[in-house]
């Protein structure tokens, strides 16, 4: 069992076995949300996430990619963000990576991490070398699965990388 928390320590979980897959999500809801380049997520199912201590207050926000509502817990005394629930994904949780006390328990092989949105990817971050790169989200609006690229040398984001990925999804849109 893995345990995390946040920063003033009200609000603790654990998780118990690996998580299903990890993301490194580039969307802007995900920049904004944590002020960041990128949100690196674990995703759990909800039977292997168990809230310890505190209750967690939510904001709800709409997904301007899917439409649906994504629930983030934070510490109502911190503010710091734990995990999300997601109306799209119901049976799920996605963790906030950096609230486990060992940052480093859970394996990121490329087979288990995934990068989303390149599209809105900032300029100077790095993609790593054999690990699949979404042009926005794994899972379409139509519920199919999107391809992936998946780069031979580490890769810097550039603005052209950045057009060259809206492009191709400008060109999926019915």
């Amino acid at each position: 069992m893995q345990k995390g928390r946040c920063l003033c320590g009200d609000l603790s979980f654990a998780v118990e076995g690996q998580p299903i897959d990890v993301i490194h999500c580039h969307c802007h809801f995900c920049q904004r949300s944590t002020g960041s380049a990128y949100l690196t997520e674990t995703l759990f199912t909800k039977q292997q996430f168990h809230l310890l201590h505190g209750t967690p207050r939510v904001f709800t926000h709409v997904s301007a990619g899917s439409g649906k509502r994504v629930h983030i817990h934070f510490c109502n005394t911190c503010g710091t963000k734990t995990h999300l629930l997601f109306e799209r994904f119901p049976d799920s949780v996605g963790v906030c990576s950096g609230t486990f006390d060992d940052k480093d328990w859970f394996a990121r092989r490329p087979e288990k991490t995934l990068h989303f949105y390149l599209s809105n990817a900032s300029v100077g971050t790095v993609l790593p070398a054999g690990y699949p790169v979404f042009d926005a989200h794994y899972w379409r609006s139509d519920g199919g699965t999107a391809a992936a690229q998946i780069f031979e040398t580490h890769m810097l984001v550039t603005e052209q990388m950045k057009a060259e990925s809206r492009n191709r999804l400008r060109e999926q849109e019915p």
